[in-house]
């Protein structure tokens, strides 16, 4: 309807997940590459997960039709709501496998499966199972899927299965009963939403792809569609779509940000307040909650014991100024009951103003992201998934993404850990929590800020040459004596170089490569003893 009034070839904003339109940020460049190894490499048991409307669907489809190998035959399973039977059906059905006499029987169609990949493997060709939605799996299903990993020769297995859903998908995979499927999982990746200027490059790839030669959609718009969308692209095109309608019927040529919030209105039915008030007011109303949960919880404490005293808990102000302590005894609420009180002040905002204050800085929200003002104070951002005890290694605080039984995303940041309890703060109050309860609901994924030695993020290598080089040589030498190089003075990497490298990594349970990223440089500068860093290991409870 629209298309010609904008000069467009076609709606830019569909929620088809056409392939033409992929946008690769960072974190879908990442995610396909994941997904391109478990096809190519042999990568066995893949997993990739993301919140509605990432683009998980897009980035299948892309795979399918432009980076699948040519000895490979792929069968799709959309439908995951079946029967342990059904399922073997139609994987059956999707790689053209002559069905058995007795499709009621799991053996039966088990065994016309195992030997159509036996046949394939013999002709030199690869099976590929895609299991889209895949959180609606029920648990006899995925055991199947368990037994069909067994299918495999004495060097390789047959079928390359990759699952694709929701993060709902991680906490059942997480089940105890199903702990030997999560074994074999051999590269896990979860999809993140765009970032701001993500968004935007998003919104600019989208309608040059379908034909724009000038601006349809303004600076400022774009930005407004990053904060009603939170960069999650199917809420992106939504919203871009009916704001294209919008200015259509209206017979303006460009998108004004007054136009975005009235298509996002019109999206969701009503006018919100969170999505029209002005930052400042927003933050305001999130104050305002922490009062709400201090006093639920200081309710909580009176109705629990008349004994002892409630809990105090400060206020955090809007630019969190102060890390805000609660008295000594620990909050009686768990960690999700805190968290479901505290839904408005787990957002990137607040954690990144309650990270960049461990730091001596203050976080400014709607200006540049948080690592480019973090890269202005000569520090760097660290984007991870890994381990409790890698994460207890790295020593520093951390954004954590928690996600709840019911699939909610909260950001907290962990600032310290003292033996089984952990320090966290949550929207600027600090709160304590044993860490099996952080763990419970945590799938691995932190930020973290840590201050390179020249100032910029670099990586060495066998390609390095100069001072940074010189200093990496002095400050093994320095950490210790074993590690010393016979020419500390040295600015080659040489292979012994390397060696001792590999020689650090392997006692400091780092991945040994030889090769000198963010996590190895981290370590390094934990073990000089830098004092300019915030560190879990200093508990903020027990100094106040």
């Amino acid at each position: 309807m629209y298309s010609s009034f904008f000069g467009l070839n076609e709606k830019p904003f569909s929620i088809t997940p056409d392939p033409r339109y992929l946008f690769m940020s960072e974190r879908h460049g990442e995610a396909l590459a994941h997904l391109v190894y478990g096809v190519t490499e042999s990568g066995g048991f893949m997993q990739l997960t993301g919140e509605v409307g990432t683009g998980k669907t897009t980035l299948v489809r892309s795979l399918l039709l432009n980076r699948m190998p040519d000895n490979a035959d792929v069968a799709v399973v959309l439908n995951p709501q079946i029967t342990a039977q059904e399922f073997l059906l139609t994987i059956c059905e999707e790689l053209g496998i002559a069905a058995p006499e007795k499709i009621d029987s799991i053996k039966a169609l088990t065994d016309a499966l195992n030997h159509h990949l036996l046949s394939a493997h013999a002709a030199g060709r690869r099976t590929i199972l895609i299991v889209d939605e895949a959180q609606n799996l029920a648990p006899a299903v995925l055991e199947q899927v368990r037994l069909l990993t067994n299918l495999e020769t004495a060097k390789q297995k047959l079928l390359q299965i990759i699952l694709i859903g929701q993060p709902e998908l991680r906490e059942l995979l997480g089940r105890n009963d199903l702990r030997q499927l999560a074994q074999r999982i051999t590269g896990r990746y979860h999809l993140e939403p765009l970032t701001k200027e993500e968004t935007t490059q998003y919104i600019e790839h989208r309608l040059r792809v379908a034909g724009a030669l000038g601006e349809v959609i303004d600076a400022g718009a774009k930005k407004e569609v990053f904060r009603l969308s939170s960069g999650v692209p199917r809420l992106v095109n939504v919203i871009c779509d009916r704001a294209l309608l919008g200015a259509y019927s209206q017979e303006s040529r460009v998108i004004t940000k007054r136009l975005i919030r009235r298509a996002a209105a019109e999206v969701s039915g009503e006018l919100t307040g969170a999505a029209l008030m002005p930052r400042v007011a927003m933050a305001a109303g999130l104050i305002g909650a922490a009062v709400i949960i201090v006093s639920i919880w200081s309710a909580t404490r009176e109705v629990t014991s008349t004994t002892e005293e409630p809990q105090t808990f400060a206020v955090p102000t809007p630019v969190l100024e102060k890390p805000v302590v609660i008295a000594e005894k620990p909050a009686p609420a768990t960690l999700v009951d805190e968290l479901s009180l505290a839904r408005g002040l787990t957002t990137n905002d607040f954690a990144l103003a309650s990270l960049f204050n461990l730091w001596g800085l203050t976080y400014t929200s709607g200006s540049e992201d948080g690592c480019s003002q973090a890269a202005a104070a000569g520090l760097a951002c660290l984007y991870q998934r890994g381990s409790w005890n890698g994460l207890r290694q790295l020593d520093r605080p951390a954004i954590l993404t928690i996600i709840d039984a019911n699939g909610s995303s909260y950001e907290l940041v962990l600032i310290a850990v003292n033996g089984d309890i952990a320090e966290l703060s949550i929207g600027g109050v600090t709160v304590a929590h044993p860490v099996h309860e952080v763990t419970d609901l945590w799938f691995g994924d932190f930020m973290m800020l840590w201050r390179p030695p020249s100032g910029v993020a670099i990586s060495l290598s066998s390609r390095s040459f100069g001072p940074d080089v010189v200093w990496l040589r002095q400050s093994l030498a320095t950490i210790d004596d074993s590690y010393a190089s016979a020419d500390v003075n040295n600015g080659s990497y040489d292979t012994n170089l390397q060696n001792i490298v590999r020689e650090f990594q392997r006692d400091n349970r780092l991945n040994v490569d030889g090769l000198v990223g963010q996590q190895t440089l981290i370590i390094i500068n934990s073990l000089l003893g830098s004092s300019d860093s915030p560190r879990l290991t200093t508990s903020r409870l027990m100094q106040d």
